[in-house]
């Protein structure tokens, strides 16, 4: 499928910038086959994936560590070194320095829960205002390669690779324009059309990477936007399908396929985005599936202990799903323990196999964490 998505303009400054011709394109949508066999085993897999999340008895823990993992990777993207272990830590220690790398991380995990608050509490639809405001929050006090101006459309040209327009690898849309295409793309987010429902997310992603209408930022506030599309949609009760693992993993490729949208070849983007959907699902499929095995079998260790050890352990191993980085200060905070019984605590996990040390050469100070719970997010 090949269809003309908009075309190259020569501005006033001698450059050409790409502008959107009208979306979605009045001739509709002729999907291959191939895409929609593959959107049919996505829509599946994503169901199944629901069931089994349901089942999970700790599910916001578990969301949130998907959150940590999604952040990290979509930062990655954009040539952040750092890891969702290091935000981790940091999150364990409070009053710790706070690395650049790392506070890219933390500002996206920030970004996530502004969104997941604000699409169900506050039952805000996903339109151009949500997309300004995760955008601020996503950048507000943020380092950024350009002054992003959170919160805010650009207000000038941008332009993606090279120093200038004229140098550049691709030229989103000028601001007039941009701003036509911005409200083309929320009347195709809202709109009951025939286009499905996990295809429609892949496109409105590429279609907000083409228009670019942030100076820095777009692409994972755009990233975002795929699982909130998903979510609002209700096609997940937990949101805990995100794509930018995959993405990072094919880098090259996730590049390649945006590009060739530009030039109209949709099917190819489709099809790339439609195997991270499948890629993501089995794999976040597994992952449950594992999480599951282990909390058996971490509950059943706990379950030996005497009664009020036992009470103790029951209180601090569900907080391990979400917090699994933990160090005396946290214990503490969980259980109003004193220093030595907090220590305690964390011996008799160790002794249980739930906790190792983090850092062996540390006397004071020290991190432990839950490994082979967090072994099953980095695998």
């Amino acid at each position: 499928m090949v269809i003309q998505i908009g075309k190259y303009i020569k501005q006033p400054g001698g450059f050409s910038s790409f502008v959107p011709h009208p979306f979605p394109p009045k001739s509709g949508f002729d999907f291959d086959t191939s895409v929609l066999k593959k959107n049919e085993k996505a829509t599946r897999l994503l169901g199944k994936l629901d069931g089994i999340t349901k089942l999970l008895p700790d599910a916001n823990y578990f969301v949130l560590m998907y959150l940590r993992k999604d952040a990290a990777s979509s930062s990655q993207i954009e040539g952040t070194r750092a890891t969702m272990m290091d935000a981790i830590e940091i999150e364990a220690n409070a009053n710790a320095a706070v690395p650049e790398d790392v506070d890219d991380i933390l500002h996206y995990v920030d970004a996530l829960n502004y969104g997941m608050k604000r699409l169900t509490k506050d039952n805000f639809p996903i339109s151009l205002r949500f997309i300004r405001e995760l955008h601020d929050q996503l950048m507000h006090n943020a380092r950024s390669t350009h002054f992003s101006n959170p919160g805010q459309f650009r207000t000038t040209q941008n332009w993606i690779g090279g120093t200038r327009p004229d140098t550049a690898y691709f030229v989103p849309p000028p601001v007039h324009e941009m701003h036509s295409a911005l409200n083309d793309l929320e009347k195709f987010i809202h709109v009951n059309d025939n286009t499905p429902t996990v295809m429609k997310a892949g496109l409105i992603h590429s279609q907000f990477e083409t228009i670019h209408p942030f100076a820095d930022g777009n692409g994972r506030t755009g990233r975002m936007l795929i699982s909130f599309y998903l979510w609002k949609e209700r096609f997940l009760e937990k949101p805990v399908l995100f794509l930018s693992s995959y993405f990072k993993r094919h880098q090259k490729v996730y590049y390649e396929r945006l590009t060739q949208y530009h030039n109209g070849q949709i099917s190819q983007w489709l099809e790339f985005f439609l195997d991270g959907v499948i890629d993501i699902a089995e794999e976040a499929i597994e992952t449950v599936n594992r999480i599951t095995a282990l909390r058996e079998r971490d509950m059943a260790k706990v379950q030996t202990l005497g009664k009020r050890s036992s009470a103790t352990a029951m209180v601090i191993l569900p907080r391990l799903y979400a917090q699994p980085i933990v160090n005396t200060a946290v214990i503490r905070e969980w259980t109003g323990f004193t220093y030595a019984a907090a220590q305690a605590v964390i011996d008799r996990f160790i002794e249980m196999g739930l906790l190792v040390p983090k850092t062996k050469d540390k006397k004071y100070g020290r991190s432990y964490i839950y490994k082979n719970y967090t072994d099953i997010f980095a695998d």
